[in-house]
């Protein structure tokens, strides 16, 4: 089958360009012809907070990737959605994240329709439908977006009920849990990543990983780390926010000698570092719909804490593979605290070695093609 994905891809940096890459290579071990089509331009400016939204990794080997779209440009619209049909594929798999594309996407696969002169079947993987930060306009691009796709992807049922609540009961839209990121490589020893790290050698440690963002949580965890004596925290990732109110919670409370602070981008091959050197990951999010981090930790054998938000209680199993508590520093402090005084290291860490058998790549492919 000639299998299109459109999505960002390299040189774009980030979760989803890596998740869609790692997708294309799991359809091209069940035999199908794979074709990514990327962004041109992603974002304008006002809409990236980092530095860059590129990356200096080398492209993943094997892979067809064509950077064509351009999210703000509408000529650019018809002529990518004229190239898609000249490729003529059988079924187009797109990520959607954000309602910003929905304009660009919706516009492209309709064009693609109208002129292949074949039926194509649409797909969207959807991530989320409504952002977690909203702007103007999101419904509108949704919907515009959502009414060019045939079915749905979803790998949170929030994001189902979402995709529901705009089309009703026409809707056909399937769960596939996230599966495993897989592609950072094998754990390093722990003694050598926390040497790497420069962290203290027997030090019960945390990692709260990824972009800062407020919804994300990191205040909470920081607040945490103030009700959890002697537990130490690493923070890794680029901030997107205003630092200063995460440097006053630090600063307030004394942890500037039990917080680590890597907060640029993590280069995908610095990533089994910080999760090779931490006990425990902290995801403190106060809304959600599901977590890449999850699944890189689950990759490294890590147990987690998780909030009652969105799809995250659907992705750890509650005294299993770590620990769901309310988005509140007391509750996350608390469960801190049971990890690190009653030694569940071990038996959490064979309950994520159990658990992560569901989150296979084969089963989101699998769902992605039935119907």
């Amino acid at each position: 089958m000639k299998i299109l994905l459109l999505s960002p891809a390299h040189p774009l940096r980030g979760g989803i360009a890596a998740s869609s890459e790692r997708l294309a290579q799991a359809l091209q071990q069940e035999g199908h012809e794979v074709l990514i089509f990327s962004f041109r331009l992603q974002y304008p400016a006002f809409l990236f907070p980092g530095k860059t939204q590129y990356t200096s990794d080398p492209p993943p080997p094997g892979l067809k990737i064509e950077s064509r779209l351009h999210s703000i440009n509408p000529f650019n619209w018809i002529a990518s959605g004229l190239a898609i049909a000249r490729w003529r594929p059988d079924h187009v798999i797109v990520r959607f994240w954000l309602p910003f594309m929905g304009p660009c996407l919706g516009t492209a696969l309709r064009i693609a329709r109208w002129f292949s002169g074949k039926k194509i079947r649409v797909t969207a993987l959807a991530d989320n439908i409504i952002p977690h930060e909203k702007r103007p306009g999101d419904r509108l691009f949704a919907r515009y977006f959502l009414g060019a796709c045939d079915d749905f992807v979803v790998m949170s049922r929030s994001v189902g009920e979402e995709v529901a609540g705009f089309l009703g009961g026409h809707a056909r839209v399937r769960f596939a849990p996230h599966p495993l990121y897989d592609t950072y490589g094998e754990p390093l020893e722990m003694a050598g990543a926390r040497r790497l790290l420069q962290l203290p050698p027997d030090a019960p440690v945390v990692l709260f990983f990824g972009f800062i963002r407020a919804y994300k949580g990191l205040d909470l965890l920081l607040e945490a780390l103030a009700l959890a004596p002697g537990v130490h925290a690493v923070v890794a990732g680029e901030c997107y926010d205003d630092w200063q109110p995460y440097q006053d919670i630090i600063d307030k409370n004394q942890l500037a000698g039990r917080v680590h602070l890597h907060t640029g981008f993590i280069p995908a091959g610095e990533v089994r570092r910080y999760f090779s050197a931490a006990d425990l990951v902290v995801q403190p999010y106060k809304t959600a719909t599901q977590s890449g981090i999850s699944q890189i930790a689950y990759h490294f054998d890590k147990p987690m804490i998780v909030t009652d938000v969105g799809g995250l209680p659907e992705i750890v199993a509650d005294g299993v593979s770590g620990y769901v508590t309310a988005p509140a520093a007391p509750a996350i402090a608390a469960a801190m605290r049971d990890f690190f005084e009653h030694r569940r290291e071990a038996a959490m860490q064979a309950g994520v070695r159990r658990e992560k058998q569901r989150f296979s790549w084969g089963n989101l492919v699998k769902t992605l093609l039935e119907g």
